[in-house]
């Protein structure tokens, strides 16, 4: 297992070169002989999903699995970065359309079936196939249009340095013919020996066919350099057959069947020379590719909204620039600030390449004004030209020391994710108080997708009397398809085994095994701020600045949103349970004090309660991000 782990490409197939020598296993063979990587290899039957859970990170490479478990194929496509390289036709039970129709009699109709379905899947699943001809290619694009649309190369059999030394030298030191034309033997009723004997006669009465094989690989070549040329008549499909390509090497004429499906190939019909410079060019084709995908550098886009946030004081400037330190790109999409906002993210733009400013106006007198909210998040993330999209809100940081864990992070994620949550350090009242009343996740990262965008899910989508749309219980923030409004699935650190544990906490206090169980939790969320990049959320760092904000803003956020009454009274007032008329600012500071000095955090979804405390996890006092140590200086 330490050679598999160490290994930073994995060869799978059924057979391997020292098991069988095919023509398959030749061509494989030739591709780990020029391998720039640390390569493994892997019996098909052997492949587990143990091994698929340990390679996430590696790059795999696919050849005949005729003998692997193909109930493992979902869990590869969801989970692997793979290639392709088809040998023959998978899709068919008998891997030979020809052979399909004279064992049962019936053209092959294996493109439907479970078998065929799967195959396929995983082929279209895969980073990129590899063909062994145009003809395989245009046969499988015809039984299965969609795989047109996936990344291909025709790579064609596939020659050893070696072996090409080999036959050089042979034909070299070729001298005059025996005058007779080989046909290769073989166990095989596809191979058409007989097609092939029938042919030569047809050159006439002095032209002698003989029949050769049961040789090992260079005794079977020396000897058929001793030949006029080959005929080969398959009675079926062969992709991309190496002894043809060796007898024309060798200086052979050739007498060719309609199923040798590379015999019309511009790069077969060329000079000895010509021909040998194109094998020599499929090892570099291959690995180029591989390289391309390994190697390549992933692009994020960070996106975020803006208004009027230098009137809130929220950190805008130094949420931006944490951005700028790991983003390809960062789209800031102003909502019509009329507080300087704009113009300052104007005149940043100018000087900073990478920053992308918009403005959107809205109007916000709307009562159905929360609704913009997601709506511009949507927008700036159509602006995103990345491969994955970072949002973030304005009054987030991201740590300079996370940096370089989010491209990290994004190469090792299994390869159907499309939404990753991360961490959220949320900060209460103090600069070493993380909140844990609140679960500590928030969706983050996800793939540039054009189906992804932010809405209200579908089960939670409804509409006043005026046709006009409201939540009934989603913040509008969430990842949903584009057009059927469901939840794009994402994968989480966090489960809910975890929850059950925050949940403990906060409703059981006063349990024996408190300390221990809390703890044990604490340490969970510190080992995740430290092993994943992370956000530093500051919203709740001034609470009387928080409950200000809520008052004249959020209240009526979530009656907008809610579709609830607007009112002044004591139940829309989950801090004082009292008209927000008949609160002073004094009332505001001195309860701004309590939570800062005794709470951990408070949902304000529910009235305050206060003597229901919280707990928080006590942080370093310089554990904030560079960009923002200045900020909280000043807010001292």
């Amino acid at each position: 297992m330490k050679e598999f782990e160490n290994a930073d490409v994995v060869f799978v197939a059924d057979y391997f070169l020292e098991d069988y020598g095919g023509g398959a296993e030749r061509t494989t063979d030739a591709l780990i002989e020029t391998s720039p990587y640390s390569i493994i290899k892997v019996y098909s039957k052997d492949l587990s999903q143990e091994m698929i859970q340990l390679g996430i990170q590696k790059t795999w490479v696919f050849f005949n699995f005729r003998m692997m478990n193909h109930e493992l194929i979902p869990l590869i496509v969801g989970n692997l970065k793979s290639f392709v390289v088809e040998y023959d036709y998978k899709f068919c039970q008998f891997r030979s359309l020809d052979l399909h129709l004279k064992e049962t009699g019936k053209n092959c109709d294996c493109d439907e079936s479970q078998l065929g379905k799967i195959i396929t899947a995983f082929f279209h699943g895969s980073e990129h196939i590899f063909w062994m001809s145009q003809k395989q290619a245009a046969l499988y694009h015809e039984k299965f249009p969609f795989l047109k649309h996936n990344n291909q190369t025709v790579l064609s059999s596939v020659f050893s340095i070696k072996d090409l030394e080999y036959i050089d030298s042979l034909n070299f030191n070729r001298k005059e013919s025996n005058n007779k034309w080989a046909v290769i033997d073989g166990n095989s009723w596809i191979k058409g020996i007989d097609e092939s004997i029938a042919a030569v006669k047809l050159q006439g009465d002095d032209v002698e066919a003989e029949v050769i094989g049961g040789l090992p690989y260079y005794n079977l070549l020396r000897k058929l350099s001793k030949f006029a040329g080959l005929s080969f008549h398959p009675l079926g499909d062969d992709t991309c057959p190496r002894t043809t390509i060796e007898a024309k090497l060798l200086g052979l004429e050739l007498s060719l069947g309609e199923k040798v499906q590379h015999k019309d190939e511009e790069w077969f019909n060329k000079s000895r020379e010509d021909v040998e410079d194109y094998l020599l060019s499929r090892h570099e084709v291959f690995w180029n590719t591989i390289t391309s995908f390994v190697e390549r550098d992933i692009t994020v886009s960070g996106y975020t909204t803006t208004r009027n946030v230098i009137e809130l004081d929220y950190p805008w400037k130094e949420s931006i620039k944490s951005m700028l330190g790991f983003c390809d790109e960062v789209i800031v999409l102003d909502g019509g600030s009329t507080d300087g906002t704009w113009e300052e993210l104007q005149a940043w733009s100018v000087k900073e390449d990478k920053l992308i400013v918009k403005q959107v106006k809205r109007d916000w007198d709307n009562y159905r004004f929360a609704l913009y909210d997601f709506q511009q998040k949507a927008i700036a993330r159509t602006l995103c030209t990345s491969d994955w999209c970072w949002q973030m809100d304005i009054d987030e940081i991201v740590h300079e020391k996370d940096f370089d864990k989010v491209k990290r992070l994004i190469k090792s994620l299994p390869k159907a994710t499309r939404v990753a949550c991360l961490p959220v350090i949320d900060f209460w009242g103090k600069e070493n108080k993380l909140r844990i009343d609140v679960h500590p996740w928030k969706w983050r990262l996800s793939k540039n997708d054009p189906d992804i965008t932010h809405d209200i899910p579908r089960e939670h989508r409804r509409y006043d009397e005026k046709g006009n749309l409201y939540s009934a219980g989603s913040d509008g923030c969430d990842y949903v398809n584009f057009s059927t409004y469901d939840i794009i699935p994402s994968i989480n650190f966090y489960t809910d085994k975890h929850e059950e544990v925050r949940q403990f906490l906060n409703n059981n206090r006063e349990d024996a095994k408190y300390d221990e169980i809390s703890s044990t939790y604490k340490k969970f969320i510190m080992s995740c701020m430290s092993e994943l990049p992370s956000v530093y959320h500051y919203s709740w760092f001034d609470i009387e600045r928080k409950i200000n904000n809520y008052r004249d803003f959020w209240c009526k956020f979530h009656a907008s949103l809610y579709n609830k009454n607007i009112e002044d009274s004591a139940d829309n007032n989950k801090v004082f349970n009292k008209p927000w008329s008949t609160v002073t600012n004094k009332e505001i500071k001195e309860t701004a004090k309590i939570l800062n000095d005794e709470f951990g955090g408070w949902i304000f979804h529910k009235h305050l309660d206060l003597n229901s405390k919280t707990d928080w996890i006590q942080l370093d006092d310089n554990c904030h991000p560079k960009f923002i140590k200045q900020w909280i200086k000043e807010r001292k």
